[in-house]
């Protein structure tokens, strides 16, 4: 069941927020504090569905903590993983934008803290602050470029396409500690779907990667020794 703050924890999150989303680095306090006014904290269960393509969108969504799988369906019914974003990373600003219902759902593949803004009061800062305008569109550029390196590694062996999966999580999310870069140990048929593999393909070379001492797993963390030595496995 979805949790509510209390005032006194919502203030924490918001400043939480104001400290961990880039989109609101360097605007003026003022322009802050009024979308922060009428911003709404709310805690989910993993699988948890928090927004529905073809849903009209209301809201523009910062999240807190957690990870979010971004996906829609093929022609076929198939489920496929667009994305997979989390600590900082806005969600559902392209129907706010657009004025239009939105493109994809958005599910938690873990316990996730979200803090929701109006539509019209993102779109509002957009149009105020030039800075606003230009964190959105490098924030835009960063996953454009994320997909064109998938698609180019589309016609790349298996392990290639899952290495370079494992990198574009740890570029997203990646937690830098002591023994490398970590990122949370997702369900392989996740990592399937982002990678376009078959899941006894992702688990094959999930395999190959770790008794190449390029990566190590441990029950919710999945380690990158090394970030430049998995790189040099995409061919």
């Amino acid at each position: 069941m979805e949790d509510r703050y209390s005032k006194r924890n919502q203030n924490e999150e918001i400043e939480k927020l104001l400290g961990t989303a880039s989109f609101f680095a360097g605007l003026p306090e003022e322009s802050l504090a009024s979308v922060m006014s009428h911003a709404v904290i709310r805690s989910h269960p993993a699988n948890r569905v928090i927004l529905l393509e073809n849903d009209w969108g209301g809201s523009v969504y910062f999240i807190l903590d957690g990870w979010v799988k971004i996906r829609t369906h093929n022609v076929d019914g198939k489920e496929v993983t667009l994305n997979i974003v989390g600590k900082g990373e806005i969600v559902g600003e392209m129907a706010a934008l657009e004025e239009v219902p939105r493109s994809t759902d958005a599910i938690t593949l873990t316990p996730t803290t979200i803090s929701s803004i109006p539509a019209q009061d993102f779109v509002s800062l957009l149009y105020n602050e030039a800075l606003a305008g230009v964190h959105l569109a490098q924030l835009m550029a960063k996953r454009l470029r994320q997909l064109n390196r998938r698609l180019r590694l589309r016609e790349a062996d298996s392990l290639s396409r899952v290495a370079d999966t494992l990198l574009f999580l740890a570029e997203g999310q990646g937690k830098i500690t002591k023994n490398g870069t970590e990122i949370p140990n997702l369900p392989h048929r996740e990592l399937s779907s982002i990678s376009g593999l078959a899941r006894e393909t992702v688990t094959r070379s999930l395999t190959k990667l770790e008794k190449k001492g390029l990566i190590k797993r441990d029950d919710d963390i999945l380690c990158i020794n090394n970030i430049d030595d998995l790189e040099q496995i995409i061919t």
